[in-house]
């Protein structure tokens, strides 16, 4: 028998009905911000102006003009470059020690795990001591392989490979939770199978296990790519973009020129540039990689 339209109506209002304080607040502090960006990107907005000025693409061709900007934004790329693709393989592997049924696995999952529960500002402040010369043992560690004393933080050669070190340990722990859960809804008939037809370790897990955690590999990813465009607070703590822009990312450079140089608009350029990226980024990965993904 048909549903009627009243019927339809009240399941339909429902279900709305649930979903709309998600969606109240998803409309306060997501969309409205980013709309707000948008149109304050074409104003011209600091202390030159008592009220934002309609100056159109202006702030985006300023922007292309501006040699720093172009810093942060291919240091933002290699910052990703080097977190995403470590992160995830260090996780992959963390999870398949950790999903073995071996004594102390419990323990091994909290170790690894740990460092995400540690807020980032402790993090940062733990690595700057590490990092510190004469005294930090990665300082120590780096002075001994080049004979001279390394300052890891305080040269431009070795700033940002010190900053990805960091984030890959304290990222892999919380994508090693997605991976294991993934992992361990894996029907354990196929590795016996696998094991009859003669399949090694690594042949199982390359035909096994890696193929059914890609749409763990997907989110993870889109999870990696966001975070390395969105966590700077050990910038503040640890090398305030320095030196010479050196670790400067794109977040900390809107931030600093919403706060230290009053430039709203032109952080509100920046901010819409980095959204329509990581947008872009998330759509390619989800059109190229849904196809080839096994969900079951």
């Amino acid at each position: 028998m048909p549903i009627g339209w009243s019927e339809k109506l009240k399941r339909n209002g429902f279900g709305w009905s649930l979903v709309l304080p998600s969606l109240l607040f998803l409309a306060l502090f997501t969309y409205y911000p980013m709309l707000k960006s948008v149109w304050l990107s074409l104003h011209e907005k600091n202390l030159a102006v008592s009220e934002p000025l309609f100056v159109g693409f202006d702030n985006y061709v300023q922007l292309l003009k501006d040699p720093v900007f172009r810093q942060v934004f291919g240091n933002n790329i290699v910052f990703a470059v080097g977190t995403v693709p470590l992160s995830i393989v260090l996780a992959f592997l963390m999870a398949l020690f950790a999903d073995k049924a071996i004594k102390g696995r419990g323990l091994a999952r909290l170790a690894f795990f740990y460092p995400n529960m540690i807020p980032m500002i402790a993090v940062a402040n733990i690595w700057l001591f590490l990092y510190t010369p004469h005294f930090g043992l990665f300082a120590k560690l780096a002075a001994w392989i080049a004979d001279q004393p390394v300052n890891l933080l305080g040269s431009p050669d070795t700033v940002m490979g010190a900053l990805v070190f960091m984030m890959v340990w304290k990222e892999a722990g919380y994508f090693m939770i997605f991976y294991l859960a993934g992992m361990q809804q894996i029907p354990k008939d196929l590795y016996e199978a696998a094991a009859v037809s003669g399949l090694g370790t690594a042949a199982s897990i390359r035909r096994i296990t890696v193929p059914l955690t890609m749409p763990t590999t997907l989110f993870v990813s889109v999870v990696a790519i966001t975070n390395a465009f969105k966590l700077v607070d050990h910038l503040w703590i640890m090398t305030k973009g320095g030196p010479n822009n050196s670790s400067n990312l794109l977040l900390y450079y809107i931030y600093d020129t919403t706060f230290n140089f009053y430039d709203q608009g032109m952080a509100a350029a920046m901010t819409v540039i980095m959204i329509v990226l990581l947008l872009l980024v998330s759509s390619l990965q989800f059109l190229r990689w849904d196809r080839k993904i096994h969900y079951e």
